[in-house]
């Protein structure tokens, strides 16, 4: 690779940033415009840094390579991705978050349920949840695009992380949202460009989308024995009903991420950055649109990959990586693509990586300054030197840094799905019942999010066996890796853990919702007497 073009290239590509970054900070001059863009944002770039947000290097490369072993059966997933990433979450939950954050003055995503339930007790512990367990997300987002750095420019893993942590650090204390929005809606620019050419490549190299099709459908009879006796039944099927793979892909991956989607703090904000209703029937077409190539072309290149590199190599794509499906996009790129689409593709993933990481950073800074010591009243931090925010900026990129140097590899789709996972378990039955069940109480919501959690972290501990043998408490406990015998160890938390946070959120409302109602009475009566 010739570095006498791509590090101009970076250069200008960072420069362009920087100045977008520079334009939302001066357009930051109220608390309001560093949380929520001054409730102005337009459309477009609102469903861009929506979209670039959502799509970041865990899709183009963690579940890229994922498809690689799974097959064409992610692309359920881009359809749930489209019809609730993108239609639900705008023009049915969108409206209804903005309408309410704007009612209640609410700037934060916890500070959204908090509000509505009049309890600080949701604000801080859903604060102390996101503060604590997005960086196991963020973590895997710089992985990604610290991967890809690492193969396309051979450079040092651990330096690419910490250039990619100082400039995200850098916009988002800045500038606040709107800096990070801009960027983002730039970052998606890029993004969709790059993805579009290498989609329109990989099937060029395989002869085109018939022969392509077939050529992957004759791979069948390559299924290693060891996928195969986990259901697998070639890159064009489901794998086998009821098996190892099928609960994996259809509870973790595609159920996991594609209804946790809704219940996502980072992306729910964005609904907060409009002024009216039109502005997000206005962004599900361009959404839609940016999702579809974004997601789909991600979910085709995957398994192509595997007709290319067995013509060529004579091995499927996992081989070629090594066993890691984190560097099995990475090197077909390298592999297949001329020398400036890897200048292009260099400048998508980075703009994958910065739209999504400074998003997240931002919410997690977020979560710290206003969900957390503001509910608690603690007003300032280290005197007057930095603000609680900024300084939650700093906090979540060293902690997201630390933990991209512990993550194991290949971790990228796993640690994604449980983080949609537990937002979906914890806060999708309170954040439903705020905006469609008026007999849903305080104590309904509170109960409901501590169980969505706490079951989700009990399955993740004891019983999920990627996650419960990796942290080994089970193990250290129990002398096992999980408790429960296979289907139990397949089977996403999710499964269990959504369906029981509802049940309780819905029971302990209907048992407590009069009580709630007499006490505000009372406190009417008390307020009309003085």
């Amino acid at each position: 690779m010739n570095l006498s073009v791509l590090i101009p290239l970076c250069l200008a590509y960072i420069g362009v940033m920087s100045l977008l970054a520079y334009y939302g900070y001066k357009k930051t001059t109220s608390e309001a415009d560093y949380l929520v863009g001054g409730r102005n944002i337009n459309p477009i770039v609102m469903a861009l840094s929506y979209g670039a947000t959502f799509i970041s290097t865990s899709a183009m490369v963690g579940f890229g390579g994922v498809a690689s072993i799974y097959g064409l059966s992610l692309l359920w997933l881009a359809f749930l991705n489209i019809v609730l990433g993108i239609f639900v979450a705008f023009a049915v939950f969108g409206k209804k978050i903005r309408r309410l954050s704007l009612k209640l003055d609410a700037t934060t995503f916890p500070s959204l349920l908090g509000k509505h339930y009049d309890s600080k007790f949701i604000t801080v512990f859903s604060g102390i949840v996101i503060f604590i367990f997005m960086p196991a997300y963020t973590s895997i987002v710089l992985i990604g695009g610290g991967r890809f750095l690492q193969e396309t420019l051979s450079m040092n893993f651990n330096a690419a992380l910490l250039i990619l942590a100082v400039i995200i650090a850098l916009y988002v204390i800045g500038g606040g949202i709107k800096a990070v929005m801009y960027t983002d809606a730039f970052a998606a620019v890029i993004m969709l460009i790059g993805m579009a050419i290498f989609l329109f490549a990989s099937y060029q190299a395989v002869g085109g989308i018939v022969d392509g099709h077939q050529a992957l459908a004759s791979l069948k009879s390559m299924v290693p024995d060891s996928l195969a006796s986990q259901g697998h039944q070639g890159w064009t099927s489901m794998p086998e009903l009821g098996s190892p793979m099928w609960w994996t892909l259809v509870s973790t991956i595609i159920m996991g991420v594609g209804i946790g989607v809704l219940a996502q703090p980072q992306l729910a904000m964005r609904c907060m950055t409009v002024n009216n209703d039109r502005a997000l029937y206005r962004s599900v077409l361009v959404g839609g649109i940016f999702i579809f190539f974004m997601t789909g072309a991600a979910y085709m290149i995957g398994p192509l990959s595997n007709v290319y590199f067995m013509e060529t190599a004579g091995q499927l794509s996992i081989s070629v990586a090594g066993g890691n499906p984190d560097l099995v996009i990475p090197k077909f790129i390298n592999t297949l693509m001329p020398g400036w689409f890897i200048y292009v593709f260099t400048l998508t993933l980075l703009s994958a990586t910065i739209s999504t990481v400074s998003s997240l950073i931002h919410v997690q800074a977020s979560a710290f300054g206003e969900d957390i010591l503001k509910t608690l009243g603690i007003r300032s931090v280290l005197g007057n030197v930095i603000s609680p925010a900024r300084l939650g900026v700093i906090v979540g990129v060293i902690l997201s840094v630390i933990l991209a140097y512990l993550l194991p590899g290949g971790v990228i789709a796993q640690a994604t799905a449980f983080w949609f996972g537990i937002c979906a378990a914890g806060f999708l039955p309170a954040l439903v019942g705020a905006f469609y069940w008026k007999k849903a109480s305080r104590a309904g919501a509170v109960y409901s999010i501590i169980t969505g959690f706490g079951v989700s972290m009990f399955g993740f501990l004891f019983l999920h066996e990627k996650q419960s043998v990796a942290f080994g408490l089970s193990e250290a406990l129990f002398g096992k890796g999980y408790l429960l015998a296979y289907p139990w160890t397949h089977v996403d938390p999710l499964f269990y853990a959504l369906p029981l946070s509802t049940i309780v959120f819905i029971t302990v409302s209907l048992f407590t919702s009069h009580r709630q109602v007499e006490q505000e009475d009372i406190q009417t009566e008390r307020v009309n007497v003085r």
